[in-house]
């Protein structure tokens, strides 16, 4: 993902604190949003396993770029997060203004 992308998530975005244990996301819900990962790490917990993300990550776009538009694995903090949350609209508007977006933000978190 361009420099330009992450620039323009966290313009949209707003940076929350997240303790250590907490969900963000939980499978089977509707996506509202995505994150950014700041500092710490977050563990994705899908059907065919789990992995670990940290700074730089993005994480809940599946949701936001498919057209069922639910979540397909829990996420959580492994330890405290900074993130920057930005909402579903924002994304939209996002990927409205530039159609390339989407494409990039989904080659981004591949």
């Amino acid at each position: 993902m361009h420099a330009d992308d992450l620039l323009r998530l966290e313009e949209c975005g707003s940076e929350t604190e997240i303790p250590a244990g907490q969900v963000l996301i939980e499978r089977g819900q509707h996506g509202s949003g995505l994150f950014v990962i700041l500092d710490g790490t977050v563990v994705v917990e899908a059907p065919e396993g789990s992995i670990e993300f940290g700074p730089g990550s993005i994480i809940g776009e599946r949701a936001l770029l498919s057209e069922a538009g639910t979540r397909a694995a829990r996420v959580r903090a492994m330890s405290d997060l900074r993130v920057i949350a930005v909402d579903r609209r924002e994304v939209e508007r996002l990927c409205d203004d530039d159609p390339a977006f989407a494409s990039r933000l989904a080659e981004a978190t591949a």
